[in-house]
């Protein structure tokens, strides 16, 4: 038996007859070293980055906890953004799957309070949010925590950068300290010390190395000159054709500088930055998921959380001065054993952060010169589908299948020219091929869905 295999842990058989379905055959390096004492009841401070597997690793631990027939929370998962909620919601109930009637509520900002009032009346057994909303739950009294015997801090180092260090202190305070606390970090700043210091009990501690094998990803630099960066970008994209690439900058006006540029050469490049309305955050990572948008330009802080399927590049506008996010931000390509592009952009200025680059990776930079940056055959990079926007979502019963079946069944478009469905509270977002986009959105505003008319727009940019 593999050591690494989930039937060496102590797992309940439906538990584990679930992860097989799932296609859990073996255990992550952050799930073997962080399940093991994370199932004995201890505390745990677990470093790795997005896309380890850390969401299986707490939820099955809190999962294990779990009292089904006790109608309380009794789980809390704290994360930075509304995007990591959702994400950590649907796979707690995908784990959850084995055990009967197991209630999961999201609690996060951008959403009205009265749903989430009425979850929370019905009853829960595991809340996932954001600091500010659950905090304004607890002050309501509509969330109660007497019942908790699991915290988890999912995502600690970027909640500490957005500021919730106060939110997260007093929402540990309303927790019974009995409880068991999971802790996970992709990178380990000061104030995740002092965070563990305040209310965690002898953590154990995991790092798993943020490497990836040295032939999944090819990296390539090139070195840059003042005014030659942004260019650099566009020359990049032409010469590479990738059919997504997500580019980071350092700061928020550089990346605004680059998709204005980007957009002005008529690349589908989209921005996301922490300054974004939830609305407009949603709609950004709607598009470059549903394969609307070539180009998403971001700073670390508002990429964190991200899990983007089949990213073909990275691009690295600035390099950043922080080694491990540089592994970080490389280690979004390349993954379920598909190779992937790592473009480095770096001025003279630069080189004291390669090389500690080049230290932690134990190898040399590979450089190569812009000159040999040219247009490959094939014209404009233009993504293959576009979005169309309907404003009704789960809160009006709208369903995939709704959408679907009025494109197709009612419209005449083939299942193959429609993509993504994605639907939220309030809204609906449809992929579809660029070629018909405009039709399809002036058509199905005349249409009727579940016997109703709905306003249908294209979003911005899609048009052309």
């Amino acid at each position: 038996m593999s050591a690494t295999a989930f039937n060496t842990l102590p797992l309940s058989p439906a538990t584990l007859t679930n992860l097989q379905r799932l296609g859990y055959l073996e255990m992550t390096a952050i799930q073997a070293a962080s399940l093991p004492p994370a199932l004995l009841g201890k505390d745990l401070i677990a470093q790795a980055k997005t896309g380890s597997g850390k969401t299986a690793a707490f939820a099955l631990t809190l999962l294990a906890n779990l009292n089904p027939r006790r109608f309380a929370v009794q789980t809390l998962v704290l994360c930075p953004t509304r995007e990591l909620a959702d994400q950590v919601t649907a796979e707690v109930r995908r784990l959850a799957r084995s055990e009967d009637n197991i209630k999961v509520v999201t609690l996060c900002g951008g959403v009205p309070l009265r749903g989430q009032l009425a979850s929370l009346e019905h009853g829960a057994h595991i809340v996932v949010g954001t600091p500010g909303r659950v905090m304004d739950h607890l002050d309501r009294a509509s969330l109660k925590l007497d019942a908790l015997n699991t915290l988890v801090l999912d995502e600690a180092d970027r909640m500490l950068d957005m500021g919730f260090i106060d939110d997260i202190t007093k929402v540990a305070r309303q927790c019974p300290p009995a409880r068991q606390t999971l802790l996970f970090s992709a990178t380990y700043p000061e104030g995740i010390a002092k965070l563990a210091a305040q209310f965690m009990r002898e953590p154990v501690t995991v790092k798993v190395q943020a490497q990836h094998a040295g032939g999944q990803i090819e990296q390539r630099w090139y070195e840059v000159k003042a005014g030659e960066r942004i260019p650099a970008v566009a020359r990049l994209l032409l010469h590479f054709r990738p059919a997504s690439a997500l580019a980071f900058c350092n700061t928020k006006v550089r990346c605004r500088e680059l998709v204005a540029a980007l957009q002005a050469e008529g690349f589908h490049a989209l921005a996301l930055y922490g300054e974004l309305e939830q609305r407009e955050r949603d709609q950004v990572l709607v598009r470059f998921a549903n394969r609307s948008c070539t180009v998403l330009v971001a700073t670390d802080v508002a990429a964190r959380g991200l899990d983007i399927a089949n990213l073909a590049a990275v691009i690295n506008v600035d390099v950043t001065p922080d080694t491990e996010v540089h592994v970080h931000r490389i280690g979004r390509t390349g993954r379920a054993g598909e190779t992937g592009l790592a473009l480095n952009l770096a001025s003279l200025d630069e080189m004291g952060s390669v090389g500690r680059i080049e230290q932690l990776q134990g190898r040399e930079s590979v450089w190569h010169p812009l000159t040999e940056l040219t247009p490959a055959p094939g014209g404009p990079l233009v993504p293959p589908m576009a979005t169309l926007h309907l404003q009704a979502g789960r809160k009006d019963k709208i369903r995939p299948g709704d959408v679907l079946g009025a494109l197709t069944a009612d419209l005449g478009y083939t299942r193959e020219q429609i993509g993504k469905i994605d639907i939220n509270e309030f809204s609906t977002y449809v992929a579809v091929e660029r070629s018909i986009a405009p039709q399809a959105a002036s058509r199905l505003n005349a249409a009727r869905i579940k016997g109703r008319g709905i306003k249908v727009r294209l979003l911005e940019g899609d048009a052309d």
